[in-house]
């Protein structure tokens, strides 16, 4: 008996230097890198290494050869990329408050986007930026536009006049004047979309055009027939959530009399 277990404990010592069994119980070591990675693990990377390999056939040349670390990529891949950032911009030179501006933008961008955050002209407000509040009012050759609606590339070589550019100099435009002779706001947000509006609105009232309150649009009003009904129709479209429309309503009636 005493030779039977002096033969088990020999032929174990002698497995213990082979590193086959563990010290704490016997149990067989695997001495290899991925004895501790399970099934889940062993899917998980093969996976991502799969789908890195799949995705990285699928880029173009230039982006794959863009990917390389910095002191590998060619100067050919580097001047591919940068013209890949560029494709989709259109160039496109807006005319605004009499100074021309040139610009490279992609073709979605909002003339009111383009003002406020290319060329610093905050003026026109974004508000619900759906073309349902009228903050962003601008004159587009004299018309009044929706800034959050129209695209950049769409006002290519026309004339633009923000708030800004209302004024001559020193002297305020009539309308800027009766905004503050009749109190025509509060917080002031949307005041500009309001003044570019009414300078707008009545420019199409002197043009002839009637609106949907005209009794007789074969016989529509003047600036000097102008009613309080017809000026808070043509100016629905510019909201004042400080509900300064009395104000508004007068300061309109008042620049149209002059």
């Amino acid at each position: 008996m005493e030779d039977q277990t002096r033969d088990a404990d020999q032929e174990a010592d002698e497995r213990r230097d082979q590193g086959d069994v563990s010290l704490a119980g016997g149990e067989a070591e695997d001495s290899s890198p991925t004895k501790d990675v399970s099934r889940r693990e062993f899917l998980a990377h093969t996976t991502l290494t799969g789908a890195g390999l799949t995705i990285a056939s699928l880029l173009p040349a230039h982006l794959a050869a863009a990917a390389a670390p910095p002191d590998r990529m060619p100067v050919e891949a580097n001047a591919a990329m940068s013209e890949f950032i560029m494709e989709g911009t259109v160039k496109v030179s807006l005319q605004i408050n009499g100074a021309r501006h040139a610009l490279s933008v992609e073709s979605r961008v909002t003339l009111l986007d383009a003002m406020r955050e290319r060329l610093d002209i905050t003026g026109p407000k974004k508000g619900c930026d759906h073309g349902q509040c009228g903050a962003c009012t601008v004159l587009v050759d004299g018309q009044r536009v929706l800034s959050c609606l129209s695209l950049a590339v769409m006002q290519d070589g026309k004339e633009i006049t923000t708030v800004e550019g209302i004024a001559r100099g020193d002297e305020l435009h009539p309308v800027q004047s009766a905004f503050i002779e009749q109190d025509a706001f509060q917080c002031g947000y949307c005041t500009s979309g309001q003044i570019c509006s009414a300078i707008g609105m009545l420019r199409e009232v002197a043009e002839g055009t009637a609106s949907h309150v005209t009794p007789d649009v074969a016989a529509p009003p003047t600036l000097a027939t102008l009613s309080d009904a017809e000026i808070r129709e043509r100016m629905s479209g510019n909201l004042c959530r400080c509900s300064a429309y009395p104000n508004i309503v007068a300061a309109v009636r008042e620049a149209s009399r002059q």
